[in-house]
């Protein structure tokens, strides 16, 4: 996890206007992903908006439905995310984005 925090911290911010439809937010809290075939990946979000997420991870994650969980000190939350993009940063690093298709669950 420091590994991604520190990562997280050097990737510099976009100047290009990518004309979003929702305001997007800085987001920096540990995650998880599991992917359909199962595999957990560790994550960190990297900002979220009302419909998507995007993540800093080791390894690429392929374009696909994942369920990303998500924990505050008093609830857990958990997404079912479509990733549509991934791609490779530093340090071994991915950052990935996708939209929310359904919340799971919250506990």
């Amino acid at each position: 996890m420091e590994d991604l925090r520190q990562v997280l911290e050097n990737v510099g911010k976009s100047e290009i206007e990518h004309g979003r439809n929702a305001e997007r937010l800085e987001l920096s809290v540990p995650a998880e992903v599991t992917t359909s075939r199962g595999n957990v990946i560790s994550a960190m979000t990297r900002e979220i908006s009302r419909f998507g997420i995007g993540l800093l991870h080791r390894g690429p994650i392929m374009p696909s439905e994942v369920t990303v969980r998500m924990a505050s000190e008093t609830r857990e939350f958990e997404y079912r995310v479509a990733v549509e993009w991934c791609q490779p940063c530093s340090n071994g690093m991915f950052m990935s984005g996708g939209r929310f298709l359904t919340q799971a669950s919250k506990s």
